[in-house]
């Protein structure tokens, strides 16, 4: 019995501790990315209306004279530039929250995936930074020109800080993930869910695709439409780009090793 018991329970132990190693490590990671955000947090937060001025000025400079922003709930003038400090903190923190994700998944992937995966996190953090500097220098301009000189003359403009918030949030999110359409694209490619081919026959309706896109987050009109259709097109065309230099590569590979084998 102790000699049948004694032998079973390492037998159980086994299987559990490389699970527990794992779940510690990623704990530790997750304090780490946490413990960085609420540093970057604290050291903003003496600057939180700055910054919640900053981001209100594209609508801030096409306001009529003597029109301001209001808030319509008594703790509004507190938690949005609370809410905003904190959305930029882990805005900032991006890099490292993914570098932790990355060295917590890195032992798993052969040394190939590792000498691809470390561009494809590179691009996708660029990418990101640059769909959202996109829709703060170039669409919220256009887009609230349009949003207030469309109004009847006798409305006066004085939009709510929180609802403004919440609405160039979703924009910084949406151009985000918009920016990140070549790096799907590839992976579409590289992992042979699709091909080259099959992406190119379709650019068409990719293209009807964007601009459906940009018809539901912009104002009804052409320009703010085309604003985003038109880069998110040439992204889906970046993807395929790539898709295809590495096609190439990967099968140049194949056929040098086909003629290592031969000789």
């Amino acid at each position: 019995m102790s000699m049948f018991g004694d032998s079973k329970e390492p037998q159980q132990d086994q299987p559990q501790a490389p699970l527990i190693e794992h779940l510690i490590e990623l704990r530790s990671r997750l304090i780490r990315a946490v413990a960085l955000i609420l540093v970057i947090f604290l050291g903003l937060y003496a600057f939180a209306n700055d910054i919640y001025t900053f981001v209100a000025e594209p609508l801030m400079a096409l306001l009529p004279e003597g029109s301001q922003m209001i808030a319509t709930e008594v703790a509004s003038p507190f938690l949005a530039p609370f809410k905003l400090t904190l959305v930029v903190a882990v805005f900032i923190a991006i890099p490292f929250v993914l570098h932790q994700a990355w060295a917590f998944i890195a032992p798993g992937l052969y040394d190939n995936e590792k000498a691809l995966a470390i561009p494809i996190l590179v691009s996708s953090i660029a990418l990101f930074y640059g769909g959202a500097a996109f829709a703060y220098y170039v669409v919220f301009p256009l887009l609230f020109e349009f949003f207030t000189q469309t109004g009847p003359e006798n409305v006066a403009v004085m939009t709510d800080i929180n609802q403004y918030l919440n609405f160039v949030l979703k924009l910084f999110f949406a151009f985000g993930v918009a920016f990140e359409i070549p790096i799907a694209t590839f992976l579409l490619i590289l992992s042979g869910a699709t091909t080259v081919e099959s992406l190119s026959k379709k650019r068409p309706y990719i293209l009807l695709g964007c601009f459906v896109v940009g018809m539901l987050l912009t104002p009804p009109d052409v320009i703010s439409q085309s604003l985003l259709a038109i880069p998110m097109y040439l992204l889906y065309e970046v993807g395929l780009l790539f898709g295809r230099l590495v096609r190439k590569r990967k099968a140049e590979k194949e056929a040098a090793e086909e003629q290592e084998d031969m000789l």
